[in-house]
């Protein structure tokens, strides 16, 4: 067979909010009206990692290498949303965990995550 290999997962942002198809079928999905916290996670030689959490804590992985500048400008509609914040978290070359955004009305506690 030839062309590229199929992708581990897809990535849609519209007006409403983000959702990340995984190849097994499984699904993630935030309205962008939901999303309470975003979080940069960062390990050496791994895909920059951007995680969206509503006041559930039901979240949605987005990989940077997912990303285009429609994912970005969305962003930016967050209220204070600081996209240099953003870069220089997901340029920093720390391993660990940042949260770069959170509402001006979030939740008591938001859960601790583990990613892969």
């Amino acid at each position: 067979m030839h062309g590229n290999p199929m992708p581990d997962s897809y990535v849609y942002v519209t007006e409403e909010g983000v959702t990340r198809h995984y190849a097994d079928g499984s699904v993630e999905a935030l309205a962008w009206e939901d999303v309470v916290e975003v979080r940069v996670v960062t390990a050496s030689g791994e895909d920059v990692l951007y995680i969206l959490l509503d006041r559930d804590g039901e979240n949605c992985v987005v990989p940077r290498s997912a990303t285009d500048a429609t994912f970005l400008a969305r962003l930016r509609y967050l209220p204070d949303f600081d996209l240099e914040r953003l870069t220089l978290a997901a340029d920093s070359g720390h391993d660990g965990v940042v949260v770069v955004w959170r509402s001006p009305d979030p939740p008591s506690a938001l859960p601790d995550l583990e990613y892969d």
